[in-house]
């Protein structure tokens, strides 16, 4: 089947900004230029949250390792954490001096990179948000920075028109990628962590070997690129256009599998799910859209029209045999089945128990942050009165 649509969220008030899917897929959140985060449940009739703090408006969004916090940063400077329940309790910091246009968890869950109009890129902890330190070679608004899966890297994307390699334990500038001709608006590692790709104000999306250093893929289309994500398997690339599209790309025969319409006005966000069954969009119509991947089949359906590669793609620098970035067929083999399942079971259970543990101590983390936060402001009120009454009594001695 085709990619599908499955449901639309309406809620939000202006054009919808960011997207990012739980670990368990059960809620979606998603930032507005309405300064609202909102949390959508995936099971049908339940309500949504929506989260209310941030000053102005709410640029990006994502879910910890866990799925137990969110993330999200602010044209008013802040980033905050939020528990995903009924409460939306939160903590915020003063992340930067210019609007946070981007926030991503490391892997392990323990630290978080921003990126901002201050020309800046801030690494902290998760567990008090304690600042840890800053990246600063960009020369303009940076749009967007990312954690390689493995955690040793950062990759950031800029309106300098460069898109920067980082070593994390160096704090280095490892590579300046400068092919783009115009602002660099996203940027995301290949999940196998050899390669990256960015989308531009050029209307194109390029793929680079990080180990080399080398463009490995070019597609050009015919609209500003927003916003791309990687599926899961590493074999295609999602991407969102101001020309109101969600484009799917081959990697491995560096075409245009899908052009997918739904939104009205440009196509803002765009993230696959953590296993890659679905995917998730926004727009500046104010709609968070839900599709269903299905890439098995390749009949237009309703939605969606499927363009083969020339139309609108240039996929000429690389056929999909050549590409070596990870980006494989995986093979399997041969094991007894009864112990595999055993072992399987064994597995999944272990995972699933450390997951539970590591999300238990997430919102512990939060909450002890939200107690502290909540002190340090009644140690304020207290001084405020206080000194009012100080105030009050030198009067009236006078």
């Amino acid at each position: 089947e085709d990619p599908s649509l499955e449901r639309h969220f309406k809620g939000h008030r202006d054009a919808v900004t960011s997207v990012d899917f739980s670990l368990n897929k059960k809620q979606l959140a998603s930032g507005s230029m309405d300064s609202c985060l909102m949390i959508w449940s995936m099971k049908p009739q339940m309500r949504a949250y929506r989260f209310v703090g941030h000053k102005d408006a709410v640029l990006c969004v994502q879910f910890s390792p866990s799925g137990h916090l969110v993330a999200s940063g602010s044209r008013d400077k802040t980033v905050r954490l939020w528990v995903p329940s009924v409460q939306g309790e939160s903590t915020a910091f003063k992340a930067h001096t210019g609007t946070v246009r981007s926030v991503h968890f490391c892997s392990d869950g323990q630290s978080f990179v921003t990126a901002s109009d201050d020309k800046t890129v801030k690494v902290w902890t998760v567990h008090r948000q304690k600042f840890l330190f800053s990246l600063s070679q960009h020369i303009n608004w940076v749009r967007c920075a990312r954690f390689s899966p493995d955690g040793r890297l950062i990759v950031s994307a800029s309106d300098d028109k460069t898109v920067k390699l980082w070593d994390k334990t160096s704090r280095e500038c490892i590579h300046s990628f400068c092919e783009h001709g115009g602002f660099v608006n996203h940027v995301d590692f290949h999940p196998s962590g050899t390669c990256i790709a960015a989308a531009g104000t050029d209307s194109t999306v390029k793929v680079w070997d990080v180990r080399m250093n080398r463009l490995l893929q070019h597609y050009q289309g015919n609209s500003v690129v927003n916003s791309l994500s990687f599926h899961p398997s590493g074999n295609y690339l999602v991407t969102a256009s101001n020309d109101s599209t969600l484009k799917i790309l081959d990697l491995l025969e560096g075409r245009l599998l899908y052009t997918l319409h739904g939104h009205q006005g440009p196509a803002t966000c765009v993230a696959f799910s953590r296993t890659g069954e679905l995917f998730a969009s926004g727009g500046s119509d104010e709609q968070v859209m839900v599709w269903k991947t299905n890439f098995d089949a390749a009949d237009s359906g309703d939605a969606l029209k499927t363009q083969k590669s020339g139309t609108s793609v240039d996929g000429s620098l690389l056929t999909g045999s050549e590409i070596d970035c990870g980006i494989h067929h995986k093979k399997t083999k041969t094991q007894d089945p009864g112990r595999n399942h055993e072992q399987q079971e064994e597995g999944a259970s272990l995972v699933n128990t450390l997951e539970h543990i590591m999300g238990q101590l997430d919102v512990l983390t939060q909450t002890v942050s939200i107690l502290e936060q909540r002190l340090t402001l009644t140690e304020d009120k207290l001084k405020e009165c206080l000194e009012n009454q100080q105030k009050i009594i030198q009067k009236k001695t006078n």
